[in-house]
């Protein structure tokens, strides 16, 4: 199995030139060693609550396998039980020993080994002159010249000035990590930088312009990821770090254990993690994270504990806990404009509107017919926000009329977008009215809807699988190139500006073109153009017709 779960893109001018290799000194091997003992502990506490529900004396691999819920508990009894087959496997060996003493009299080891003098040297016919170096006049000794292997390293890690990056979140063979990529648009080139591990399944990644965690405060900015997964602790890691081992800090629980907030004493058993929602860290999967822009040591989490949490990046604590919905969070927002207004939207079937300014107020809240799976402000038009929900619907609101019950809610226009769940949304940072929706139907669509008149301006499959991200580039120069990426595990750059659909509408916005346009889509390994594409409807009203030729598909995919 093989899939990308989220993406986000990172601006130019923000990476190290040159990242550099990870090094461990003496501070390091002790936050590595006090992170990697809460782990274990974690472990051995699952164990033990797997051996508490089996029998006292013996635990089978039967057991652990179906009874134990912890992947480390069944890892410590694999490397418990190789350990005790290879003692035995020892013990076995040592029976042969007999039978090699008895020809160790043939010293058979050196058989066709030539004889050495007292140097070490071998004897030959020609007194060891094969073993001489002869050097020219001039000549440089080939062992005592340094070869320049880290300018090479050096050159291969470089980010240009020009290169964007973009962030993604796989899993692979039930692997988990986060894939670095550097897109270089003038070179139509996109190639995996280098990764990092993760603890489990992505399921969101937000890039941090400020420096968080070990050695920040020598650093006023940063270029940093935070990342949500199955897990409830938020991780954020150094991007112009490569090959790193942990997270430069963990917000949530396991922080707490790591700076020796619990379990102090030896003696103590230790408390196992509450499943029950509190203030201070997450208990459940983090699904959606949000940087503010304006204040950039904020950051907001949502997760399946119903709770939203502010973070204070300085500090790397919770500020505030918020709880304005009844199920799973999914989809968080700060409003471009008003710094303190957050939107969300849960499973719940309900988006709110929060002051966070003020975590006892009460929220406005509207209401939709399926699960919501994306909620975005409007960046060109802050007073109105979109809802892209489970049913394939897209709703645009707005703010200011906001309803007396989510029941009542009126939308300014419904779009229904997709047949199947509306998977991925984004809004163009540069035309207003530039929409690009993806969906489990593996289609993904461009969308004009000025004047509050939504038509569809081209659907295209771009072979990433089901669509679970589409995002727009960031800056002025990539603000066209949407990169998609879905249950396949691959990512595609579509370069829209070429495509003839979206230049016809959107002309005279577009930046122009010398002589004709070809449409163009860049993926690793896949330095070639694409051209045209047999599945493309370049049509501008109602949604496509048909769906998925393939009927239904899981979401292991091959």
């Amino acid at each position: 199995m093989s899939m990308i779960t989220t993406t986000t893109w990172v601006r130019r001018g923000v990476s190290a030139r040159f990242p550099t290799k990870y090094e461990i000194d003496e501070g390091e091997i002790q936050r590595i060693s006090k992170l990697a003992r809460i782990q274990l502990e974690d472990a051995r506490r699952d164990l033990s609550a797997v051996q508490e529900e089996g029998a006292t004396d013996t635990v089978d691999d039967d057991r652990i396998g179906k009874k134990g819920s912890s992947k480390k508990a069944t890892k410590l009894w694999e490397l418990t039980t190789n350990f005790a087959h290879s003692n035995k496997n020892n013990d076995d060996d040592d029976d042969n020993d007999d039978n090699d003493d008895d020809l160790k009299e043939y010293d058979l080891d050196r058989y066709d080994s030539d004889p050495v003098d007292e140097d070490g040297e071998r004897v030959t016919m020609f007194g060891n002159v094969k073993s001489l170096v002869y050097h020219k006049p001039g000549e440089k000794d080939p062992y005592l010249e340094i070869q320049d292997e880290e300018g090479e390293d050096r050159e291969e890690l470089q980010i240009l000035a020009t290169d964007n990056l973009l962030l993604a979140g796989k899993v692979e063979d039930e692997v988990a990590h986060l894939e670095v990529y550097v897109y270089e648009d003038e070179g139509d080139n996109l190639y995996v930088h280098h990764d990092i591990m993760l603890p489990a399944i992505p399921l969101c990644v937000e890039w941090l312009g400020l420096s968080v965690g070990r050695d920040s405060e020598n650093r006023s900015s940063g270029n940093f990821a935070a990342i949500g997964t199955m897990e409830p602790d938020i991780e954020i890691w150094d991007l112009d770090i490569v090959d790193c081992m942990y997270p430069n800090t963990i917000l949530g629980h396991g922080a707490s254990e790591a700076a020796g907030e619990t379990g102090k004493s030896k003696k103590k058993k230790p408390k196992k993690r509450s499943k029950k929602a509190n203030d201070e860290y997450h208990v459940d999967s983090v699904l959606a994270l949000a940087a503010n822009r304006q204040h950039p040591n904020l950051l907001v989490s949502a997760s399946a504990d119903l709770t939203v949490k502010l973070w204070d990046l300085d500090t790397t604590k919770c500020a505030k806990s918020y709880q304005h919905h009844t199920d799973k969070i999914c989809s968080l927002d700060w409003h471009p404009k008003g710094s303190t207004v957050l939107l969300s939207g849960s499973y719940d079937r309900t988006v709110a509107a929060a002051d966070m300014r003020a975590p006892t107020a009460k929220a406005a809240r509207w209401g939709v017919e399926s699960d919501v799976e994306n909620v975005r402000w409007d960046i060109h038009d802050p007073d109105f926000f979109y809802v892209a929900t489970d049913g394939g619907m897209v709703y645009r609101y707005d703010v200011r009329n906001a309803p007396s019950t989510p029941q009542a809610s009126k939308p300014v226009w419904t779009l229904q977008a997709h047949d199947s769940s509306v998977s991925a949304f984004d809004i163009n940072p540069i035309i207003p009215g530039f929409l690009a929706t993806g969906s489990t139907d593996k289609q993904v669509k461009l969308w004009n809807v000025q004047d509050s008149k939504p038509g569809m301006v081209v659907s295209r499959k771009l072979e990433v699988g089901k669509v679970f991200s589409t995002t727009f580039g960031p800056d002025p120069e990539v603000s066209f190139r949407l990169a998609v990426a879905g249950s396949k595990g691959t990512v595609q750059i579509w370069d829209t500006s070429t495509n003839a659909s979206v230049r016809r509408t959107f002309a005279g916005r577009l930046p122009a073109a010398e002589g004709p346009v070809v449409e163009r889509t860049i993926g690793v390994n896949n330095d070639d153009s694409d051209e045209s594409s047999g599945n493309e409807e370049e049509q501008g009203g109602e949604p496509g017709d048909g769906g998925d030729q393939d009927g239904w598909e899981s979401m292991d995919e091959d």
